[in-house]
């Protein structure tokens, strides 16, 4: 269980008013403790955790809320003691005593780590190559199809998994970009910060990943491939398989659910499942929702420039001005309006811009249908002979039943060389007739067992060679 012993109130740190400080607590000291710049040879004591918890409550503003349980701390230095033995109570971090020196030092917890880790990357803003999944994919099942090493298949694995949570990412971020363009649109109106937001997105967010995510990493484009290579996998001989399988099962009991089931199987099925879904699913879902924000941050654009052009003619307030005035002199004014809009205006074309354009004559497209008139006699005959020979080599379910119950008589069973043959019909009816022991047939009341007899019937009149079989109507049949 996951709420249990010290994590019984996991998240209780995060829900009062000084939630948006410990988070920034939380984070400052994971970038102490695993950044490129961390010591990792230290591990810091509580006076240390201290000093990085009071240099986060700097940054980091107080909620409004209500949380009377602690008053008001003096300074600085008393909250983050408080904020310190807070995270260790619900275990976020731990407290380790050297039993040499007997001093306390106060690292991460593993789930605490984990949480802050997800905390940090939410406002990190650093180059990630979340866009190479799919390459890694395909380098690590190739991998895998060579060398035969079962950690190759089962980073395969990790990395078509985060392909789709890629792609979950990036659209959640895009819908977010949208719906934050229209607030900050809506709060200011200024068409010269849209617009920087707008293209500041695009040169640092959209060009180094999701421009590459649609061109040079596309599942499209490596799909092929990654089905090449499971299927070069599937088809490895039967001890090379084996032997993975051994691995995997000893490398990952867990996920052995059933011991009839095959590691290796489900591990190729999930692989093959999931570039399925991000090329079918998952890829048009982000072009969509991609040409939805740009279509938006180009209408929003494009409104508010109108607006910014047209902020020094006021129609509306001129509107009202016109109104409020008496009206000889709202008349006044607007016949001196109209005889400044009567006013002609007349210029003269440039003749040295006139230019005769030659049309361009496009040719005739015949979309009538030609009638061939009448066949002629030699075709009507070919096609007269073509339909006899169809159907005298056609036969039906109901002639196979037909001749079956004429070949038997009173009886229920019978050789297939004393079957019968006194027509062309019968001739292709004995040739078909094992055909009866289909669903069709027990479908429609005539339930046929149809067993070899193990002969081999030769010099026949019909047949250079043939096997017997026994036709036999079974009991229950009542046809």
């Amino acid at each position: 269980m996951f709420f249990s012993n010290e994590r019984l109130q996991f998240f209780k740190p995060l829900t009062s008013k000084y939630r948006e400080q410990i988070v920034e607590c939380l984070r400052l000291l994971h970038t102490r403790l695993y950044s490129a710049s961390a010591d990792y040879g230290e591990s810091l004591k509580r006076e240390q955790v201290v000093d990085v918890f009071c240099e986060a409550l700097q940054r980091a503003p107080l909620l409004e809320g209500d949380d009377e349980e602690h008053g008001r701390f003096r300074n600085s230095r008393e909250q983050a003691g408080w904020i310190l033995n807070n995270l260790v109570e619900h275990g976020w971090l731990e407290r380790q005593v050297d039993q040499a020196t007997f001093q306390s030092t106060y690292p991460f917890s593993r789930l605490g780590r984990l949480f802050t880790q997800s905390l940090t990357e939410a406002v990190n803003h650093s180059v990630r190559t979340r866009h190479r999944n799919t390459r890694n994919t395909l380098n690590a099942l190739s991998a895998f199809a060579e060398r035969g090493e079962v950690y190759d298949l089962l980073d395969a694995h990790e990395y078509s998994e985060r392909i789709i949570a890629d792609f979950t990412d990036i659209i959640a971020e895009l819908e977010e970009r949208k719906r934050q363009l229209v607030r900050e649109v809506e709060d200011r109106q200024l068409v010269q910060e849209a617009s920087d937001q707008f293209f500041e997105f695009m040169e640092k967010r959209f060009q180094p990943d999701l421009a590459i995510r649609l061109s040079a990493d596309s599942v499209e484009r490596h799909r092929e491939h990654l089905l090449q290579q499971i299927e070069r996998i599937r088809r490895m001989p039967d001890t090379w398989k084996a032997q993975a399988e051994r691995e995997l099962r000893r490398l990952a009991p867990d996920m052995v659910i059933d011991q009839r089931s095959s590691v290796l199987w489900r591990l190729l099925d999930s692989i093959d499942s999931r570039l399925r879904n991000a090329a079918d699913i998952m890829l048009p879902a982000l072009r969509k929702t991609l040409q939805s924000f740009t279509q938006r941050a180009d209408i929003i654009i494009r409104q508010l420039s109108y607006l910014h052009s047209q902020q020094h003619t006021d129609i509306v307030g001129l509107c009202r001005e016109l109104a409020g005035l008496p009206q000889e002199q709202l008349n006044a004014r607007l016949d001196a309006a109209g005889q400044d809009m009567a006013s002609v205006n007349l210029t003269l074309v440039d003749p040295g811009q006139v230019r005769l354009r030659e049309r361009q004559q496009r040719p005739p497209v015949h979309s009538l249908m030609q009638d061939p008139g009448i066949p002629d006699d030699d075709t009507l005959h070919d096609l007269a002979v073509q339909r006899l020979l169809d159907q005298a080599f056609n036969i039906n379910a109901g002639s196979l039943r037909d001749y079956l119950h004429a070949a038997l008589g009173e009886k229920r069973r019978i050789d297939s060389r004393d079957l019968p043959i006194n027509s062309a019909g019968d001739l292709l009816a004995a040739s078909h007739l094992i055909e009866l022991a289909g669903a069709e047939h027990a479908a429609r009341g005539l339930r046929v067992r149809i067993e070899r007899s193990g002969e081999i019937l030769r010099d026949e009149p019909y047949f250079s060679r043939r096997d017997g079989f026994i036709i036999e109507l079974e009991p229950n049949d009542h046809a």
